[in-house]
């Protein structure tokens, strides 16, 4: 059972007094903040008066956005570290209430500024020198003309975004706070509790029954609320084809998509490019199968390293380590940045109870980014951390270049730098191995992050776009027709392996899901990672990619990652991570046949 968290160490927690001091002066914060969105819904009707009053208004809703935003992401964060503690679920409802009220109370501002018409708001922007921090703002709004609504229906559909996420909030209540695992024996046959945290660590063991008993022990418990967790999903289903069909989209796919302005071609020729590399997986399955000695591949074998007998613990000390060997050749600033991390407590390490499961990284403008993760001291989680990291210097040096109005990068490039640091601390790890059998392990390790962000992210993206065609079409998602979804889409992904029963709800346990058509970056982040790192791995040269870091959201992320030498609307980049899987494939086939 994992400890409460009063019980942790505070030299591994994140040490939130950065944002606010105290808990008094996030109050002050939020009294003082009281009364905004009356103050904000005062400058409807006179918003294009002049180009010298639409900066004063702009100006004064993005100050107002970057307080608020401030105080909601410091209760999140503290709600985070456990989502069962009654005063963090105060305090975030109470952040949410404030959100959602200024998003009412300046609902009316897109409708308002394109009434004005395109010429006049040119004109403006040539005539006041302070609107050229809202070029691209501006121009992102005329973009979607098309798709915005009425003052009034705007104001509603502001008011809606509180309820809009009710279906995901009851799904993290339910999965990391309501849920409790049974007790399986390990491997020497002692009985543990199983947490979301040490599940990862037991389907990585070498003994199959561990595994086995593992995946049924922690799927069985989701399969007991199947229909609970198919209701929160299929009301976020709902949700999002009500706001599509709104707003005048072919489907939620494309209105998600849109917000990115990337093309839904993107999408579908990453699917295209990843189905070509299927047989490639199945190879790589075979393989995994042979290695191990099985007469059968279940889909509890897939994360068990294939190379045994290797001591890869890599407890946090030596994980910070590895980090900063592997970004040197990101230079001296990206080095000190992550010294800073480190020093500060800008990362929560370890897992208690009731903290929210996984990883993530949250940029704070004007403080620092924070990163929570829940490390077990394995190479997997040495990788997390890195990971992290990626997302927080990208959100650093894109704070510190760009004002609060451009600062924050679209989800279209948030995981490229991430992954460009997995990818650069494998390139690392092999550069300096020359044990063979070591070596394996590694690759290993970078194949199956091709297989778990490529091939798994991609079979995720299409899960969600089926389900959503689904209800569009009349269907109602059930949990037996969502199941038989994801099965069929194993059985495609990961041929030549059995496709266990209950690997049937493994879509229940998915938290990316209830932000819709997101995780198809991961992969498209992943193929664009691999083409970055390789060539500052080569050249020794990360002007092009720091720069890149930079941008912030100051442009469309298709166009932002073009500076750093990736061009998504072509399928090159997706068929060439392919290829470097294929590559990688070969040279660990053939180290397994030496060893």
């Amino acid at each position: 059972m994992a400890n409460e968290r009063k019980n942790m160490n505070k030299d591994f927690m994140w040490d939130l007094s950065h944002i606010f001091p105290s808990r008094e002066a996030w109050d002050n914060a939020c009294a003082e903040l009281a009364p905004v969105a009356a103050e904000l819904a005062a400058l409807q009707g006179n918003l294009c008066s002049s180009a010298s009053a639409l900066a004063d208004a702009l100006d004064k809703i993005y100050s107002t956005m970057e307080k608020v935003e401030k105080v909601y992401l410091y209760a999140m964060l503290y709600k985070s570290g456990d989502n069962g503690d009654p005063v963090g679920q105060e305090m975030e409802g109470k952040a949410m209430n404030l959100y959602v009220a200024m998003l009412t109370s300046i609902s009316f501002v897109e409708p308002e500024i394109l009434s004005a018409g395109e010429e006049l708001l040119r004109s403006y922007i040539n005539e006041e020198e302070r609107l050229a921090t809202y070029r691209h703002k501006l121009d992102d709004m005329l973009r979607s003309k098309e798709h915005m609504l009425s003052p009034d229906q705007e104001r509603m559909m502001a008011m809606l975004s509180d309820a809009a996420g009710g279906c995901q909030n009851a799904f993290e209540m339910l999965e990391s706070v309501d849920m409790t695992f049974p007790t399986i024996k390990d491997e020497n046959g002692e009985d543990v509790t199983l947490t979301h945290g040490n599940f990862g660590v037991f389907r990585e063991s070498r003994d199959v029954r561990v595994r086995k008993d593992s995946f049924e022990a922690y799927f069985g418990e989701f399969k007991k609320y199947i229909n609970t967790f198919t209701a929160t999903y299929s009301g976020t289903v709902k949700m999002n084809a009500f706001f599509s069909n709104v707003r005048r989209y072919a489907d939620p796919c494309e209105a998600a998509l849109f917000a990115n302005n990337v093309p839904v071609a993107v999408y579908e020729s990453l699917c295209d490019a990843v189905h070509d590399g299927i047989p490639t997986m199945k190879r790589y399955l075979a393989l995994r199968k042979k290695a191990l000695g099985l007469d059968e591949l279940h889909m509890y074998d897939l994360y068990c390293p294939i190379v045994e007998n290797i001591d890869m613990k890599v407890s946090f000390e030596e994980g910070k380590e590895l980090v900063k060997k592997a970004t040197l050749p990101l230079g001296e600033t990206y080095q000190k940045l992550l010294d800073r991390a480190y020093a500060e407590n800008w990362i929560d390490v370890y897992e208690n109870k009731g903290k929210t499961t996984g990883a993530f990284s949250c940029g704070v403008f004007g403080v620092h980014p924070y990163v929570l993760l829940n490390y077990t001291d394995t190479l997997d989680d040495a990788y997390t951390l890195a990971h992290e990291l990626g997302h927080s210097m990208h959100s650093y040096f894109s704070d510190e270049a760009q004002d609060y109005v451009n600062h924050d990068y679209r989800i279209m490039v948030a995981e490229v730098a991430s992954t460009v640091n997995e990818v650069l601390l494998t390139k690392y790890l092999l550069s300096v191995e020359t044990d063979k059998k070591r070596r394996a392990y590694i690759l290993n390790h970078f194949l199956e992050g091709f297989r778990t962000t490529i091939f798994r992210q991609t079979l995720f993206a299409e899960f969600e776009r089926k389900a959503h065609d689904m209800y569009m079409s009349g269907q109602p998602l059930t949990a037996q027709g969502l199941n038989a979804l994801y099965r069929q889409l194993n059985e495609q992904y990961y041929e030549g392996a059995v496709v266990d029963e209950l690997q049937d709800i493994e879509w229940a346990r998915i938290p990316h899901f209830y932000n819709s058509f997101y995780v198809y970056q991961y992969a498209t982040g992943f193929s664009s990672a691999v083409a970055i790192a390789t060539r500052i791995f080569e050249t020794g040269d990360a002007s092009d990619y720091l720069a890149f870091l930079k941008t912030g959201g100051s442009d469309y992320s298709i166009e932002e990652l073009k500076i750093a030498g990736v061009d998504l609307t072509k399928p090159d980049t997706v068929r060439n991570a392919m290829k470097a899987f294929s590559d990688a494939l070969d040279e660990f086939e053939s180290l397994l046949s030496e060893i």
